[in-house]
């Protein structure tokens, strides 16, 4: 049967009243600390991959300094010792695990063992991640496809086996780190953005689902940070560095942290992102493509040079 033209607008009177109920508790949580807000999570289990170098071996020392079991995955098995020896000087539980995340079977594989040999995880962080930083007909096929399946495809797989078990248990949390480049285009950057813009559109429509099937204590935390001086965007360059500063590997570690804590939906990095992100939706597209070449976005990647192996 139809609703009414009452019905309807007490539909819309409710739904209005929540928007602006939960819009007004986002700007309270925006300026409360993480030390006030955040939940404990001392003694769960988290997973990181990509956890052998950059920001993922400073996210697994500060889950060890909060007290978590911690989970180890990357591709190199030195690196990755390395960050368990740093992390068990904290005085806690670390599993290290060299796998392949191009290959689904890998994941699975892998997956399989650290349940068995750790049993659940509560905290899953898709850290991993890869860049040519070629335009797009220099590209070599393979890297394209390689792109796709650590950025993005891994990301697929590691949630298929871990999340199940979160949803029985009402427990859980998902984080994907994402990119600036996942919500902007960038000149040179067409194989990563598309692998970025995937992992944006998986994370939202993940939260969606949960959230529909009532799971609300599962949480998904999607990261979208401009550069990260890590090595891995050695080269590429910015027009306005007090304005899109590249950001320092150990303010984005505490800021992913400290977002995990507050069950944070999307975080951006450095802040002004927000509004670029916000005009993109409000700009037609001629004069947003002027707008970001003045920001030197068409030119970020003109002398990228990246890491000279790739990890």
């Amino acid at each position: 049967m139809a609703q009414s033209v009452l019905e309807q607008l007490t539909d819309l009177v409710k739904v209005l009243a929540l928007v602006i109920y939960y819009w007004l508790v986002a700007i309270v949580k925006s300026v409360l600390p993480a030390s006030i807000q955040g939940k404990d999570v001392s003694k769960e289990t988290v997973l990181i991959t990509g956890a052998g170098s950059g920001i993922g071996r400073l996210m697994a020392e500060r889950f060890a300094k909060l007290g978590c079991r911690l989970v180890l995955w990357d591709v190199n098995e030195t690196g990755n010792d390395e960050t368990a020896s740093l992390c068990r000087s904290s005085g806690v539980t670390v599993k290290t695990y060299t796998i392949n995340l191009c290959s689904r079977e890998d994941v699975y594989r892998v997956a399989a063992k650290v349940k068995e040999d750790v049993g659940q995880v509560d905290i899953l962080v898709n850290n991993a991640g890869i860049v040519t930083g070629k335009k797009f007909l220099d590209c070599p096929d393979n890297m394209v496809q390689k792109t796709m399946e650590v950025n993005v495809m891994a990301h697929f797989w590691t949630v298929k086996a871990f999340l199940p078990e979160m949803i029985k248990r009402n427990h859980g949390h998902v984080v994907n780190i994402a990119s600036s480049a996942g919500l902007i285009g960038v000149n040179g950057l067409a194989d990563y953005c598309a692998s970025k813009f995937a992992a944006v559109g998986f994370d939202e429509s993940l939260r969606f689902e949960l959230q529909s099937m009532g799971r609300t204590g599962i949480h998904t935390t999607v990261v979208c940070p401009f550069f990260i001086s890590t090595g891995m965007f050695e080269g590429a360059k910015t027009r306005f560095p007090l304005i899109l500063p590249v950001l320092k590997p150990d303010y984005v570690a505490d800021k992913i942290v400290d977002a995990v804590l507050c069950n944070q939906t999307m975080l951006c990095l450095p802040r002004i992102l927000y509004v670029f992100f916000a005009l993109k939706g409000i700009i037609p597209a001629e004069p947003g493509f002027h707008l970001s070449a003045y920001f030197g976005a068409h030119n970020l990647m003109d002398e990228f040079k990246g890491r000279q192996k790739q990890e």
